[in-house]
């Protein structure tokens, strides 16, 4: 007959005296290393403290929220200052285009006070025209040659014209002259003067320019030529 096997812990239950409690199995004799590992050891708490874990955690916290402040109260002192930067450029761009409007508003104001005394003149030269014609003729004169000195002094300058080389940069010709008493394409006569004020120009001399004499076969195929055109014209009409 086959024997029937007990399980060893109800023997031992039913071996134990009643009333009798499960005493704790000593240390080391039974339970996990972590069980018996000292306080703080693989992350276990101590009574009453936080792990050390979270405490960093804290600290980290607490370190970025000072960081934030100090970035927070430095972004806002340069937001402080490049506002102030910008009004101050506004200011100055504003006084700029004041000072700029009222240059060039009286830019003119020493040339028309230095003409105030040829006004004066010219007063003084028209009041006597009546009493002694030959006075109104020197004071005209004298007026002259004082608006010549102040546009002078400005820096107003004659173009050369009479007798100099034909340039079309500062001389418009209006009329040719043949003529053997000058080089060819030279100015022979100034019509009416050009000026210079400093270095440009302000208005060409218009001037006569000579052209040397042709020849008579140049001549005789000159009016051949003109004669040509004229028929031209004709037969179109």
């Amino acid at each position: 007959m086959e024997e029937q096997k007990v399980p060893q812990n109800i023997e031992a239950e039913e071996t134990r005296p009643a009333g009798a409690t499960q005493e704790s199995p000593p240390a080391g004799e039974s339970g996990s290393e972590a069980q018996n590992a000292p306080a703080g050891q693989y992350g276990l708490p101590d009574d009453g403290q936080q792990p050390a874990g979270e405490s960093r955690q804290e600290m980290d916290v607490k370190e970025l929220e000072r960081r934030l402040a100090e970035q927070t109260a430095l972004a806002q002192d340069y937001f402080q200052r490049l506002a102030r930067v910008q009004a101050d450029f506004e200011n100055y761009r504003r006084r700029i285009n004041r000072e700029r409007e009222e240059w060039f508003k009286y830019a003119s104001q020493p040339l028309v006070a230095e003409l105030l005394s040829v006004l004066d003149n010219f007063e003084r030269a028209l009041a006597a025209r009546e009493e002694d014609p030959a006075r109104v003729v020197a004071g005209v004169e004298m007026i002259y040659r004082q608006l010549k000195e102040i546009l002078t002094r400005e820096g107003l300058s004659p173009v050369p014209a009479v007798n100099e080389p034909f340039d079309p940069a500062k001389h418009e010709a209006i009329m040719q002259e043949e003529t053997d008493a000058y080089p060819d394409n030279t100015v022979i006569e100034e019509l009416r003067r050009g000026y210079y004020f400093k270095d440009r120009l302000l208005r060409p001399a218009m001037v006569k320019v000579a052209r040397a004499v042709s020849s008579p076969e140049e001549q005789n195929q000159g009016q051949e030529k003109e004669n040509k055109e004229n028929n031209q014209t004709s037969s179109v009409c």
